[in-house]
């Protein structure tokens, strides 16, 4: 069953002129040493930040609170599979709200998608309760 769903668009270009106008500080308000990492490697460095703002955004949309009730944007973080596919990981209050959200029985898994296509960066996410496997039987 779907518990929720998040979409966002950022604006590259913002992104871009944020990241000249704070730096450090804003990447470290809101980005995990991970997705620094990740972000900085690439030759599209702003891209990268975009997607993963989106992401988050998109996250705390599916969580049902936005941006809001103690949600912190490092506990949402997009890693990548080693085939590229995007995951994201909740910790702290998100993985709480995650918990509160997930009927007894079930296991939350989150789907996320991202994109580009300059100057616009989306993400969705869709967070989904799967019943647990019994043994039984």
């Amino acid at each position: 069953m779907i518990l929720g769903i998040g979409t966002d668009l950022a604006n590259i270009e913002r992104i871009a002129a944020t990241l000249d106008r704070f730096g450090d500080r804003f990447r470290n308000r809101v980005f995990t040493d991970v997705e620094q990492r990740k972000a900085e490697r690439r030759a599209d460095m702003p891209g990268t930040y975009a997607k993963r703002w989106a992401a988050k955004e998109a996250c705390s949309k599916a969580l049902g609170t936005g941006l809001r009730m103690g949600i912190a944007w490092k506990d949402m973080a997009v890693t990548n599979l080693e085939t590229g596919q995007p995951v994201m990981q909740v910790t702290g209050w998100a993985a709480e709200r995650l918990a509160e959200m997930t009927p007894d029985g079930h296991e939350a898994l989150i789907h996320v998608t991202l994109t580009d296509d300059h100057p616009w960066a989306q993400a969705f996410v869709v967070i989904e309760a799967r019943p647990l496997r019994s043994d039984e039987g």
